[in-house]
């Protein structure tokens, strides 16, 4: 997980529309240490925009798999 002092943050539908991925995937890539979240004090998760935004580039630059670079990025 991350701070949770970072200013803007995503839901769990917003990121898996940019990744183009289920809602199921993302909250299961938060699991597996994947991508980085915060939980909120309910314990739902959100998602750090600048990180997420990151990964959306870096895949349309890159044109590598998203795999390849959710391992570059968080270390998984």
């Amino acid at each position: 997980m991350i701070a949770a002092n970072e200013t803007e943050f995503l839901l769990p539908k917003q990121v898996a529309v940019m990744l183009h991925v289920s809602p199921k995937t993302v909250a299961r890539w938060a699991s597996q240490q994947k991508l980085p979240y915060v939980k909120t004090l309910g314990g739902h998760r959100r998602f750090p925009a600048a990180a997420i935004e990151d990964l959306v580039r870096r895949l349309e630059e890159q044109g590598a798999s998203l795999e390849e670079t959710l391992g570059e990025m968080f270390g998984s």
